[in-house]
């Protein structure tokens, strides 16, 4: 049953996407990130959807009419040069054939980044995009939610089978940038009912962090839950959802997440700690040694004999800035922080311009929730091997097309035009 829904759903929504190709980019992020498919038992788990639906999404994108528009900013332009700085790698990688395996798959992520930004050209259309982004993500942290609370926190909570959130920590860290998204989705709610809904979602997804059992999640909640209270025009709305969550987790989390969590304070006698610490010194060692890094998959047995401080200790980067360091050296990480302290200051610029516009508001509250989402990538990123996550691109996006839709003419603007 459940393959013939998620066949019936793509199907439906690829009869649309030469009318409406962005409607692609929707059928796109569901299927990227909250990997439907992988829910199934039948024919859909191996089925290439997101090749089918990518294939689709650009022959519509070619023929197709519809209004389109590239936003070609500092950001952008710093991400294409670090994709083209990524294939260099992948050349004068390590081991070539592993790295160019892992490039295809990245590049597949950074050209629907762009058509993101190129297709989707309006509030409406982005409203539906982060919809569809929110709802994915949302499933697993309302699902993770009950489990936690149903199950007394005991076991972790994890996402769908090979998929980018299929681990615990990394879909923790996926939540963490989703419950701002949710957050800003309140704000601009008038349904009562709805509202409701989003609420309980954001408890639900907050108590799922806290379930994944991560210590670099709970880092990064925390992170992220300050700033979010900090840059929310609602603080008392915002600090009671915050008092809810850290009354449920103090009353419901057991013992054993106690202590695991106390071993944050004791990183030097835990074997994961240590083991990860190894990897960073690996990273930091190949990339003053090689200009161009490893290249993808570059944290093997043969590097770590050449390179780590513990040759018998291979561990994964474990950390998005190691992991860019090590794969694409100095240079690549160079780019990589670039465009997320420019994304930053873009958000910045976004709220500043918005924030006193009544029509404009909701880009400065959006901005404002991406920042916080921000906040938990960059904190809880660097414990996690995610310098590739497919929402943490997509949130560049939707930074990218904010600034474009609020640099357009309001409507008032536009009817002083018609009158002079």
């Amino acid at each position: 049953m459940r393959d013939i829904v998620v066949f019936a759903i793509v199907g439906l929504g690829l009869l649309k996407v030469f009318q409406r190709p962005y409607i692609g980019i929707y059928l796109w992020s569901w299927i990227s990130l909250m990997n439907p498919h992988r829910l199934a038992w039948g024919a859909a788990y191996y089925f290439p959807f997101a090749a089918v639906v990518g294939g689709v999404t650009l022959i519509a994108v070619v023929l197709s009419k519809q209004p389109k528009r590239m936003v070609w900013t500092r950001e952008t332009v710093l991400l294409l040069l670090f994709v083209f700085w990524m294939i260099l790698t992948t050349v004068f990688a390590f081991n070539t054939s592993f790295a160019a395996e892992y490039l295809n798959r990245v590049l597949k992520i950074e050209v629907f980044v762009f058509l993101t930004i190129y297709l989707i050209t309006d509030r409406e259309k982005l409203n539906g995009l982060i919809w569809i982004s929110v709802l994915s993500l949302g499933f697993y942290g309302i699902k993770g939610g009950i489990f936690t609370i149903l199950g007394g926190g005991v076991s972790h909570v994890m996402g769908p089978d090979e998929s980018f959130i299929g681990e615990n920590n990394a879909l923790a860290l996926a939540l963490i940038m989703t419950v701002p998204l949710l957050l800003y989705l309140f704000f601009q709610e008038k349904r009562r009912w709805l509202r409701y809904g989003l609420a309980g979602a954001i408890f639900l997804c907050s108590i799922s962090i806290f379930g994944s059992q991560s210590r670099g999640a709970l880092l990064g909640v925390v992170a992220m839950a300050i700033f979010l209270w900090l840059k929310s025009r609602r603080k008392v709305l915002v600090g009671t959802l915050l008092l809810a969550v850290t009354v449920t987790v103090l009353l419901l989390m057991p013992d054993a997440w106690w202590a695991r969590m106390g071993t944050i304070e004791t990183y030097n006698q835990d074997a994961s700690a240590l083991g990860r610490i190894n990897a960073w010194w690996t990273a930091w060692h190949v990339a003053t040694h090689n200009l161009l890094g490893g290249g993808f998959d570059m944290f093997t047995r043969e590097t770590f004999l050449e390179y780590a401080p513990d040759p018998l200790n291979v561990h994964a980067a474990h950390s998005i800035y190691f992991q860019v360091l090590g794969e694409h050296g100095f240079i690549g990480l160079g780019l990589f922080l670039a465009i997320a302290l420019f994304t930053w200051l873009r958000c910045g610029e976004i709220i500043r311009m918005c924030k006193r516009d009544p029509e404009r508001k909701w880009a400065a509250d959006l901005a404002g929730m991406l920042q916080a989402a921000f906040v938990g990538y960059a904190v809880a990123g660097a414990f996690l091997s995610l310098a590739y996550f497919d929402f943490y691109y997509d949130l560049i996006a939707i930074t990218l097309i904010t600034w474009s839709i609020v640099q357009q003419p309001s409507s008032k603007q536009s009817l002083v035009r018609r009158v002079t």
